[in-house]
């Protein structure tokens, strides 16, 4: 189904070189690439065999299958400014758009989609090594779903499977295992800092132990692979994060409530406490705040 298919990217930044090099690697056909900056496109080609840059018509021209990787902004503008035809299929890579914002090229009858790899891609080679295991989220109607399939097996990825109009909300919850991750470190760095340590001694000594809790979670569950005071019912323990932070500053104490409180409905789901300490949580949790001194 594959074999022969000339896949073209238009967008040559970070996911764009990642899936065009992963491609490449897969032994699949990467054609031409195009970008808004020339130099992008020059650098990505050379390193595929048999791939050229090209102008983006010329992309369209000369392939079966164009990839849409540019910012999100630029997807439909860049789509209505080229020509399809209907022996082509255009899909874009972005989690949040829908994929009717490749409607100017379905006007001209060609196949449309999406196909977004659910991985960060802050670093290109690092997603590249990361990609195989990872889940892509495919939209579209046969035969080109059948395509984006069999692309994402050669891939060594999974498939998810996403109704029109999901994308803002499949988009939005993918945050909390992503972007929020760096939000929470970002948290726990401030604390450490405020006894002189710092970023960098904060990171060492968390990533080890959040490795550890993901693998928790991959073997048992959500709930049941959550660790901490609240997974085991140690109301007294929250009781002196609370009193502790309170003399830290308001924006921690605050984060850390609504977190902590979000825990308790999982350590319940685990049985590892009851209704009366989930309650003894709560009433912790939602104690008057102590004035604050800012950090």
């Amino acid at each position: 189904m594959t074999t022969g298919l000339r896949i073209g990217f238009i967008g040559a930044g970070r996911l764009g070189k990642a899936l065009a090099l992963s491609f490449a690697a897969a032994g699949l056909r990467v054609r031409a690439v195009a970008s808004s900056n020339a130099a992008s496109a020059s650098e990505l080609a050379a390193g595929i065999a048999g791939c050229e840059a090209m102008a983006q018509q010329a992309v369209v021209d000369a392939c079966d299958l164009v990839f849409l990787t540019t910012p999100d902004a630029a997807i439909t503008p860049t789509c209505g400014s080229l020509r399809w035809r209907p022996d082509v299929s255009v899909v874009h890579c972005s989690g949040v758009t829908e994929v009717e914002a490749l409607g100017a090229a379905r006007d001209q009858g060609a196949s449309i989609g999406g196909f977004h790899p659910l991985q960060t891609f802050g670093d290109p080679a690092a997603a590249l090594a990361s990609l195989p295991g990872s889940t892509i989220t495919i939209e579209a109607a046969e035969p080109l779903n059948a395509i984006l399939v069999a692309l994402a097996g050669q891939l060594g990825c999974r498939v998810n499977r996403l109704p029109p109009g999901m994308r803002a909300r499949y988009h939005a919850a993918a945050g909390f295992a992503s972007q929020f991750i760096n939000a929470l470190f970002a948290e726990a760095a401030r604390v450490w800092e405020s006894w002189g340590a710092t970023e960098a001694e904060a990171l060492q000594a968390m990533l080890p132990m959040a490795r550890g809790t993901l693998a928790s979670i991959e073997s048992s569950g959500i709930a049941r692979g959550m660790p901490g005071p609240v997974s085991r019912g140690d109301a007294s323990s929250v009781e002196k994060h609370v009193v502790a932070l309170a003399a830290l500053s308001e924006h921690t104490l605050d984060f850390y409530r609504t977190l902590c409180t979000s825990t308790i409905a999982l350590a319940v789901e685990r049985g590892s406490i009851d209704q009366d300490t989930a309650r003894r949580i709560r009433e912790i949790l939602e104690k008057q705040r102590p004035r604050c001194d800012r950090m």
